[in-house]
């Protein structure tokens, strides 16, 4: 199966965590980020498209500031944010030089992204950077970026860089050998392929890591986010001198997340993921599976309830009785339209402005 995902691969996404490009003085690991470094330019120089998104920054900024351990304030994470960007950049662009290649910092926020002409731009500045032959180091512009620096991570970065671009293939090195079933007990093992998330959620938790955020729930989040694109995810070991060379060979390495069949087009992605939604819509049954099933809009008779302030155009999750959100969309109208029940023969989400996720 992993060969079937992996032969056509030209453009890949690869997120490096804190763990693996800093070390216990929190600072670049050299010697880490070196051999990274090598398997990332031999992919280039085998003629794939290479994008990297990075965390590390707030981690190498703490040696210098003093922290031993990730500052809650945000004004700490923000100022060692300032520091250990450039450090980090500094580290790549040496590295990337000793292979006769260039590096280019990206630093961006959710707003970049969900901005629709902001997201078009930094599509457009990746490929041209690709293009011309130049690696993309991307990190959250950590220093201003106030609610992703609290909320946000990495991971789910890497998700939406390679859904915004689109991406081949994600892959996730880590400090760990990929999923792992029953992790620490005496019949622990690494999960080879995981083709259904929700089965697997509850073997995932967060990070103890005194630098990192997110763990293996955060890596779950944007797997879901990959596979729904139509991207193969791969999670694996960053310690390892030869861990994209073995991925791309087709070897059993880490654990694939297979993605769905069909890709969702540009559009529909830019909907279903890049996105704070600014209301709800619970929707009965009969509604659940016309859009599900049937590839409907959603029509007034099939709303049941209606929260959040939101204009036309927001977009809103859709989720059935039970509060399960099973689709995302553009709405046709005003919260207060909606709620007032006077809606007649209109389409409050039209199909073509819904995702079913």
């Amino acid at each position: 199966m992993r060969s079937a995902w992996l032969q056509k691969v030209s453009r890949i996404v690869v997120k490096l965590g804190t763990g693996v490009v800093t070390n216990a003085a929190r600072q670049p690991d050299q010697a880490r980020m070196k051999q990274l470094v090598a398997q990332m330019a031999g992919q280039v120089q085998a003629g794939r498209e290479v994008v990297v998104v990075s965390s590390g920054a707030v981690g190498a900024g703490m040696g210098v500031l003093g922290y031993s351990r990730r500052p809650v304030e945000i004004s700490a994470q923000q100022a060692c944010a300032a520091v250990g960007q450039p450090r980090l950049m500094a580290t790549y662009e040496r590295l990337f030089a000793e292979h006769q290649l260039n590096a280019a910092q990206v630093l961006l926020t959710h707003a970049d992204l969900e901005h629709k002409e902001r997201h078009l731009n930094a599509r457009n500045t990746l490929i041209t950077l690709l293009g011309h032959g130049v690696v993309p180091v991307i990190n959250e512009n950590d220093t201003v970026s106030f609610t992703e620096i609290k909320f946000g991570d990495n991971d789910m970065l890497s998700a939406l860089v390679a859904s915004l671009l689109p991406a081949d293939l994600l892959v996730i090195l880590t400090t760990v050998d990929g999923l792992i079933e029953n992790f620490g007990k005496p019949h622990a093992r690494v999960l080879p392929t995981v083709e259904d998330i929700a089965a697997v959620e509850a073997q995932a938790g967060g990070t103890d890591s005194a630098t990192a955020v997110g763990g293996m729930a955060s890596k779950l989040a944007a797997a879901k986010v990959a596979v729904r694109s139509g991207i193969p995810l791969i999670i694996a070991s960053g310690k390892k001198p030869d861990s994209l060379e073995r991925i791309l060979s087709g070897a059993e390495e880490g654990t694939l997340f297979v993605p769905k069949t069909a890709r969702l087009r540009g559009r529909k992605r830019w909907i279903a993921f890049f996105h704070h939604p600014k209301g709800t819509l619970y929707v009965d049954d009969g509604a659940r599976k016309a859009l599900r099933e049937q590839g409907k809009s959603l029509l007034p008779p099939g709303v049941v309830r209606c929260e959040g302030e939101f204009k036309k155009g927001d977009v809103l999750r859709i989720c059935d009785l039970n509060g399960t959100e099973f689709a995302r969309g553009l709405s046709g109208f005003t919260g207060d339209e909606i709620r007032d029940r006077q809606l007649k023969r209109v389409e409050i989400v039209h199909r073509d402005n819904l995702v079913v996720l």
